[in-house]
């Protein structure tokens, strides 16, 4: 059997890789590195900025930069990452771009990555410069505070907000434990459905997380076979029973081969997670994540030249870095098109539309069957929310899961560590699926649950039928 051994780890979505802003192919022109590969700075970077869309001050240093978490009422500074930090938590800005009046910047993450907005600030305010409370009202309050104010879905995912959080208050008390704290934001958080949304930290010394939304299939596999043993499944089946002889597994994430010899098969279980550069999340990861992409579609997709169709199978995609969801998009295309827009409510600065042009390079623009399930989540969505624009594609499977923002940080006081959904990813002609998913064109099951292995190679069997008629 081949061990998949991250892959086959449950959580791999949030820990795999850093879930980079959704990204606009021209917002990267111009942007140039805050420091030099010697350390020094920019000078132009340096200064004291404030975004208002994620309520971050951020003071641009001569080494490295501070951060914190601004709200109604508190400025505090952003906890050093602990044991249950995730990577997400961990990196930072590397390049920017300053306005022409020197008053606002956007900052990148990386090569590609959409753009944050920035105004600059004379002075730190001063309740940043104060001790912050570790008292369980006082976290209570921002963490309230904090989703009011940024999550953008509590109307789609049907909770009042401001209801839960009155009733949540009365059950707060200063000194009530850790614990305790903690089962009130799990009875707050878990309601929403959102697995964008979560709290990871140490409670008792020991590490815990609150994500609810996961679907049906996740959970039926880790309360069964267990992902361990299903995965890894998967695998062994596509490439002992499903595929020609000659099928091949990619960097524990991609799966290529063909079916009678005539049709193209193409897994994609995460988006990023092809190469072993470090650190993960620098500049140097996300070029050589792209150039390993795109050396693997190079070989799958002339591989595939002149098939009667392909099927790109993203039913067991658990998302990651989305200028490979853009990548992905610009292979089965021959024309430009309107992929997707982002939205932040109540932030114009933060709009961005995302158009994408052909690869020129290999591609395929025949058939295409696009497989999904309630696996498919956030850059897996993303991918068939882009290809859905396309005539040559058809989604075939089960709705996708509904959560597509990249995760906004913000952590609390006690190093708590929040994300939550604030950004409204949009199609072509305004329609928004957070919450809902993508449902397919052609609705197949394909993990059932009396045969969750199985049922995969069942349903590519009905597509090939599909194919031949």
């Amino acid at each position: 059997m081949r061990v998949l051994k991250s892959l086959a780890l449950p959580g791999i979505a949030s820990a795999l890789l850093i879930s980079a802003c959704a990204t606009h192919e021209s917002s990267e022109r111009g942007a140039i590195p805050i420091y030099s590969l010697s350390g020094e700075i920019d000078a132009r970077a340096a200064g004291i900025w404030y975004s208002s869309e994620k309520d971050w001050i951020l003071q641009i240093g001569e080494t490295s930069i501070t951060r914190w978490q601004v709200g109604n009422g508190f400025c505090y500074l952003t906890p050093d990452a602990n044991g249950a930090t995730p990577m997400m938590g961990q990196v930072e800005y590397s390049l920017f771009r300053r306005s022409a009046d020197g008053r606002s910047i956007r900052l990148q993450y990386l090569p590609g990555d959409a753009s944050a907005y920035f105004e600059q600030l004379d002075a730190l305010p001063a309740t940043c410069e104060m001790p912050s409370s570790q008292s369980e009202t006082t976290i209570f309050n921002i963490f309230a505070d904090t989703m009011r104010e940024h999550y953008a879905f509590f109307d789609a995912r049907g909770m009042n907000w401001d209801a839960s959080a009155t009733a949540a208050r009365e059950k707060v008390t200063d000194g009530m434990g850790e614990a305790a704290l903690w089962q009130v934001f799990s009875d707050m958080l878990l309601p929403l459905g959102d697995s964008h949304t979560k709290m990871i930290g140490m409670v008792n010394g020991e590490r815990a997380r609150i994500q609810g939304g996961m679907g049906k299939t996740l959970p039926m596999i880790r309360d069964g076979i267990g992902e361990n043993v299903w995965v890894p499944g998967l695998v062994d089946q596509l490439i002992e029973t499903v595929l020609d002889p000659g099928a091949e597994l990619i960097a524990d994430r991609v799966v290529v081969g063909e079916i009678d010899g005539r049709i193209g098969y193409l897994q994609i279980f995460t988006m990023g997670g092809f190469t072993d550069i470090e650190p993960a999340g620098s500049i140097e990861w996300s070029v050589g994540e792209l150039a390993a992409l795109n050396k693997i579609l190079d070989n799958a997709l002339s591989r595939f030249e002149g098939h009667e169709a392909v099927i790109l199978d993203l039913s067991n995609n658990r998302g990651g870095y989305d200028a490979v969801t853009r990548a992905i998009a610009a292979r089965f295309t021959d024309e430009t098109f309107m992929g997707y827009r982002v939205t932040v409510p109540g932030e114009p600065e933060a709009a961005a539309d995302y158009v994408i042009e052909p690869y020129e390079g290999a591609r395929f623009t025949g058939a295409v069957y696009l497989m999904t399930s309630d696996v498919t989540v956030s850059g897996g969505e993303i991918t068939t929310m882009m290809l859905r624009e396309l005539q040559n594609v058809k989604q075939v499977g089960t709705t996708t899961r509904g959560a597509f923002s990249t995760p906004l940080a913000k952590p609390l006081p006690n190093g708590w560590y929040l994300e939550l959904s604030n950004e409204v990813f949009e199609n072509a002609e305004g329609e928004s699926f957070e919450g809902r998913g993508i449902p397919p064109d052609v609705k197949i099951e394909i993990y059932p649950e009396a045969d969750p292995i199985g049922g995969h190679a069942a349903a590519i069997r009905q597509i090939v039928e599909m194919v031949h008629d």
